[in-house]
Parts: C-alpha cells; sequence; structure tokens
C-alpha cells in the first residue's frame, strides 16, 4: 500500500481532472484504484463514488436520498437501533426537517428481525438503513432477507458495510443493497478515503457542490494518495480474506475459551448465539468497571462502552438495544484481532485481564 501511495507523494502530485500527460497519470491510477475497490464488493467503476470517510459517505446515502427534490424534504426513514453514530445523528438532523423517522428493534443477540423492518415500512418510506455487521458485538444482520423486502415495496436499503468490508466476504448483488458505505482504515488502508456503493440508476443528491468531480455527487478534490492506497488495500485484502477471516476467527475463540476459563460461567458474550464478525468479541466482564480493567491491563488495546457513541445514560445504544443495562454495560469490552495478532498474544492478554478481573473483584 505505502509503495503505491509514495508516487503521488512526490512525483506525480496533478490533480487527475486536466489533459496533460501528469495529470493523466493520475486520473488512470485513481481509475484503477476505484476498480480495485468495486471488484472487492462486486460492483462495477461506475457504482464507485469516493469520498473522504465512512462518515461522509453514509451522510451522503441518507441526505442525498432525501434531498432530491429539496422542496419535498418530508417522507419517511427507517434505521435499525444498532447503526453507527454517523446513521443515527445524520438521522435525527433529518427528523428537525420534517423526516418521519422510526427505529426497528432487535433481539437480544443483536439480530434484526427482517419482518420488524417490514412491518416499519409505510407508503411514504424512502430509505432504509440497516448495518450489515455492528461495530460494537460484531453481529451479522439478514440484509439478503431485508432487501428482498425493501425491494418488494419500492423503497431503498442501504447498509453501513465500515466494519464488515474487509473482513468478511462483502458482494452487493448477493445482498441486494441499493447503496453500501465502506472505509479503507477498516481493511488496513490510510485513514481519510472511504467511498459509498450506488446502485446504477439509483437517484441521489450530491451533498457537496462545485466542480462536479465524482460524476456530479461529490464535488472537491480527491485525496489522490490516500485513494490509491485504500485501492491496493482492497485489492490485498481481496485476495486473502478467507485465510485471513480463518485465522482471526480461531483468534478471537481462543481468547474467549481462555477467558470464559479464567472467569468461570459469570463471564457473557453479547451477541455470541448470533453470526459474527471473524476478528470482533465483545466480553461482559462481572462485577467491574471496564475501563478500571483496562487500567490494570493497560498494555492491551481496546474498547470500552465509554469509548463508544453513548447515549444520554451513558450506556452504548447497541448495548442498550440487545437489553443490557448500565451495570452490565459498564463492564463490558470490544476487543478485535487483526491479520498481525499472534497466538502468544492472546494467551498473554487473556492471563493479563483474568489477573486484572481478580484483582479488583477481591
Amino acid at each position: 500500500m505505502q509503495e503505491a501511495m509514495l508516487p503521488f507523494l512526490a512525483e506525480y502530485f496533478s490533480t487527475p481532472d486536466f489533459e496533460y500527460p501528469p495529470s493523466r497519470i493520475v486520473e488512470e491510477t485513481l481509475e484503477d484504484a476505484r476498480g480495485q475497490i468495486a471488484n472487492l464488493i462486486g460492483a462495477t467503476n461506475e457504482e464507485i463514488v469516493f469520498t473522504s470517510s465512512g462518515t461522509e459517505s453514509i451522510n451522503l446515502a441518507i441526505q442525498g436520498t432525501f434531498f432530491r427534490n429539496p422542496a419535498d424534504i418530508g417522507g419517511h426513514l427507517v434505521i435499525s437501533a444498532l447503526e453507527h453514530a454517523a446513521v443515527t445523528e445524520t438521522a435525527r438532523f433529518l427528523k428537525q426537517l420534517g423526516v418521519e423517522l422510526t427505529y426497528v428493534r432487535c433481539d437480544k443477540n443483536g439480530v434484526v428481525d427482517p419482518e420488524e423492518v417490514e412491518n416499519a415500512i409505510r407508503p411514504e418510506t424512502r430509505l432504509v438503513c440497516v448495518t450489515l455487521a455492528n461495530h460494537e458485538i460484531g453481529v451479522i444482520q439478514p440484509l439478503r432477507q431485508i432487501a428482498d423486502l425493501c425491494r418488494s415495496r419500492g423503497v431503498l436499503l442501504h447498509a453501513d458495510a465500515v466494519q464488515a468490508c474487509g473482513k468478511i466476504r462483502v458482494q452487493v448483488q448477493e445482498l441486494g443493497v441499493d447503496l453500501l458505505s465502506l472505509s479503507a482504515h477498516k481493511f488496513y488502508g490510510p485513514k481519510g478515503a472511504a467511498a459509498l456503493y450506488i446502485r446504477n440508476g439509483t437517484p441521489l443528491a450530491p451533498l457537496l457542490h462545485g466542480e462536479g468531480q465524482e460524476r456530479g455527487l461529490r464535488s472537491g478534490q480527491e485525496n489522490v494518495a490516500a485513494l490509491i492506497g485504500m485501492g491496493a488495500a482492497a485489492d490485498l485484502v481481496r485476495r486473502c480474506l478467507d485465510d485471513s477471516a480463518g485465522v482471526q476467527a480461531k483468534l478471537r475463540d481462543m481468547l474467549q475459551d481462555r477467558l470464559s476459563a479464567g472467569i468461570s460461567d459469570r463471564l457473557e458474550i453479547p451477541g455470541a448465539k448470533a453470526e459474527r464478525l471473524p476478528n470482533t468479541i465483545s466480553v461482559q466482564f462481572p462485577g467491574v468497571n471496564a475501563a478500571r480493567l483496562l487500567r490494570q491491563a493497560d498494555s492491551i488495546c481496546a474498547y470500552t462502552t465509554a469509548s463508544m457513541h453513548t447515549g444520554p445514560a451513558g450506556n452504548s445504544p447497541t448495548l442498550t438495544a440487545i437489553g443490557l443495562g448500565d451495570d452490565a454495560a459498564a463492564g463490558t469490552i470490544r476487543f478485535s484481532v487483526g491479520w498481525y495478532t499472534s497466538e502468544e498474544e492472546i494467551e498473554e492478554a487473556a492471563d493479563l485481564l483474568v489477573s486484572a478481573w481478580s484483582n479488583l473483584v477481591r
């Protein structure tokens, strides 16, 4: 990835929208990167629009759907209770402008029932948003079933796949979605590079207006080097996806087993009974505060619920949605494994966490 980016940080610094040779080189390489990202998710080049972040991609998908006709900003939006703040805050913003908003609940395992989505759809519904994989507990949603229901009702479906792309197989034709967001930094690409998949023929209004880059859907100069790095990362992860997913799932389960052995049956794993991302595990440590636990085991890099986007009571919306109370949520930590995680590191982390937990509950 670094090798792909470096020439465009020094030698090829032209913008990609002019006719002279250096600019054409930049444009051609940028289109190659677009193709690499399209290949990762089974799309065509024309269906990929570059953005600066997953948040921008999500905002373009949601606001772009409702701003197609500024004179008629109403309508109805359906989102799941498990969405990232980029979705929920955008939804709240649109609600202030007159868009009606419905939240669809999930079960205690963090799975959204497609029938609940169908029941929430009204004649005036314009868009449904369901994350492909939750960013805290890693649960994967039955998106194909939801997509079929949305299509039968003439409603667009957007999937936040930021957490999923690069970790599991994500193919837009198999999922049946109309809009899908992904971000480079979730699969070892550079920060500040992301994209929105827009199914051919899906109408969308731009958020940024200017010289009309990205086929008029996202004006402003592209972050060329970062996007080329995103393309290189997408190509790499596509070629080793199956192998890396298997290795990561083994490490995730190893961590779960060692923690369960050290803390016995008091340990809870939110979302463990549902299909999950191979690299993600959420662990509820009984009787302790997660932030204090991580301070005791300070060599471990992980997220507590306090690090997530929290609701009014300080609990994360995801953990609230699956029925965890404030005390249980306060002891919950999300762990992620990656390409470079070793079994030795898993063993060390588990031992540190069990020891820290034991010290705190004495």
